[in-house]
């Protein structure tokens, strides 16, 4: 089989368009005006809606622009900073203003979850909900499942569900002494649940944070927490080795 001279190949017209939509966002626009329609737009330069749906796709998962419900699309502001350290993350004893208990259910939790709780195939266990905000910005869903061997002191006769459920896991969860963690990264798609604490669409790009919570090396919770990709920039701090996928077929992400 032949090989391909990369330098051969010419550049997709939809990524020139979108170099092109790019300078036009700097020299044209200001952070949360809105664009014109796509008619417009493709008229203005002379493409196919097709292209230009690519280039404002791109745009998009860069951060560059947003697609608000009811409004249109819009000139994103400058990505936030948004902690992801082992410090900074959040853990199951984060105070909340950081991030908010919104319910807890009991459930069976998603397969590939299920193997790093090394719990049975339809065991249920604890499903934290909760949802992350910065600068006034809810940012990040998550979704914490603990089985219940990691609490094994949580009330039996006790609101079966709601923030208060959550907060009783969460404060049980932190008194196992959880003394460490690990953490991979992985682009995804927005499913609807998320989607909508988010204020996204559903499909759009996300950044997928799975942590593995570790009592004495053995895994106590782990957590699915979906951030923006479109105004988040995840930081690491010096936590050493974070695994970066974009790999569709993760079964990581099957929540």
């Amino acid at each position: 089989m032949g090989t391909t001279q990369l330098e051969t190949v010419p550049e997709p017209k939809y990524w020139h368009l979108k170099t092109v939509l790019g300078e036009a966002l700097d020299s044209e626009f200001t952070v949360g005006e809105i664009l014109p329609n796509e008619r417009e737009l493709a008229a203005r330069f002379g493409v196919a809606r097709a292209t230009l749906r690519q280039a404002l796709e791109q745009l998009e998962l860069e951060g560059r622009l947003q697609r608000r419900r009811g409004v249109g699309t819009t000139v994103a502001p400058p990505r936030l900073g948004v902690d992801v350290s082992a410090t900074g993350a959040g853990g199951p004893g984060a105070p909340e203003d950081a991030w908010q208990p919104l319910d807890c259910a009991l459930v069976a939790p998603p397969a590939a979850v299920a193997r790093l709780l090394e719990t049975g195939p339809s065991e249920e266990v604890h499903a934290v909900r909760r949802v992350r905000s910065t600068h006034g910005q809810c940012v990040a869903a998550e979704l914490l499942y603990v089985p219940a061997a990691s609490v094994p002191d949580l009330p039996a006769i006790e609101t079966p569900s709601g923030p208060a459920r959550a907060r009783s896991v969460l404060r049980e969860l932190q008194r196992a002494g959880v003394n460490g963690q690990d953490r991979s990264v992985e682009l995804g798609s927005a499913r609807a649940d998320d989607a909508k604490e988010l204020d996204r669409l559903p499909g759009a790009p996300v950044l997928v944070v799975t942590t593995r919570y570790l009592v004495d090396g053995r895994t106590a919770a782990v957590s699915l927490a979906t951030y923006r990709a479109d105004t988040c920039r995840l930081t690491f701090g010096d936590t050493g080795e974070i695994e970066i996928s974009d790999d569709p077929q993760r079964e990581r992400r099957a929540s």
